[in-house]
């Protein structure tokens, strides 16, 4: 069986507290994106236990550790698995703020209950995502969603980018999450990001709807703040940077002609 894990944009990411437990309050709205991984499950008799195999971008650290062999053994403690082969073609560059790592995890977690029929309810699934990451428990579900909590907590968005197109750029620079949330000032307060992006038109969304994190990362990464200048100079409607960076996206409606890159920067478009 074969599943894609996709990536996200958010649009607005709001640091609201540092909490007790270490982790940080936010809100943001989450879109799924069709830039995806490829992930593939198959049951193999001849053997007892799971090879996981990798291609495509290198991985840092050992494959035992990633998030699909976590997912893999998070379930192995609450049901008894067959010999599997499992393997991961990755896409989706990592350390970019785009949650392929979360994706990638919460898509195992999809893929062996359906494989296997393993028959872990919504709510079981939910915590175990949970457990892997602040973004894992978004890749379970379909649509735009309003997270708040440490992303944990969802709430389904109808939000319509239909018509558009959106350019993303990754500068080829690996941001690690941590040191970002480390350096951002929490605002302290709510935006009512729902009610900004749901209320307001796109058109009116750059200024209002902002990425907290975007002041550090495009401080210690100046490349970072001149493509999102450059996609605004070239016809975006709205772009921000996704997540904790280090990608940044625009949306537009309809595409420029051209849109000189150097050839260190990775570029997709795609059709919303």
């Amino acid at each position: 069986m074969v599943v894609f894990p996709h990536a996200k944009i958010n649009l607005g990411l709001n640091v609201l507290r540092k909490r007790p437990d270490g982790f940080h309050d936010i809100e943001s709205v989450m879109v799924p994106i069709p830039l995806c991984d490829v992930l593939e499950a198959v049951v193999d008799p001849d053997q007892s236990e799971v090879v996981y195999t990798r291609s495509g971008l290198e991985i840092p650290g050992s494959s035992a550790s990633d998030l699909c062999m976590r997912a893999l053994e998070m379930i192995r403690t609450a049901r008894e698995l067959p010999g599997l082969r499992l393997h991961l073609h990755k896409v989706i560059p990592m350390g970019a703020g785009l949650g392929g790592g979360s994706s990638d995890g919460a898509f195992t977690l999809l893929l062996l209950n359906k494989l296997l029929d393993l028959r872990f309810s919504k709510s079981e699934l939910h915590q175990m995502a949970t457990g892997l990451g602040s973004d894992c428990p978004f890749f379970l579900n379909e649509g735009a969603q309003l997270a708040s909590g440490r992303g944990e907590e969802l709430r389904p968005l109808q939000l319509d980018l239909s018509g558009l197109h959106m350019i993303l750029i990754n500068p080829g620079i690996h941001v690690a999450t941590a040191e970002v949330y480390a350096n951002t000032v929490p605002s302290g307060s709510s935006w009512k990001l729902e009610q900004l992006v749901m209320r307001d038109s796109i058109a009116k969304w750059q200024g209002s709807i902002v990425n907290t994190m975007e002041s550090y990362v495009c401080g210690k990464y100046p490349e970072i703040a001149l493509i999102k200048t450059a996609l605004l100079s070239h016809g975006a409607i709205y772009a921000a940077m996704s997540g904790s960076g280090s990608t940044v996206f625009g949306l537009f409606n309809s595409l420029p002609e051209k849109l000189d890159l150097p050839s260190s920067q990775v570029q997709w478009v795609f059709s919303l």
